[in-house]
């Protein structure tokens, strides 16, 4: 059974740019970052997208190590 309120859509996808800008980052960390496996990410064909809440996540839990 599904406990989400019917009324909510399902999480957006962000870009590499967008994710950055959340982040306060430039691309090029990000970039870094996404090729040293350090940051939840997903490939749709050569692009990158992330879900914001799994970013949120990860900053939470620390994992923020340059």
């Amino acid at each position: 059974m599904n406990h989400e309120p019917e009324n909510t859509m399902p999480e957006k996808w962000v870009n590499l740019e967008d994710i950055a800008e959340h982040l306060s980052l430039s691309t090029d960390t990000v970039r870094a970052w996404v090729k040293e496996g350090k940051l939840p990410v997903y490939r749709a064909g050569k692009r990158y997208k992330f879900k914001i809440s799994e970013v949120d996540d990860w900053v939470r839990e620390g994992k923020i190590k340059e």
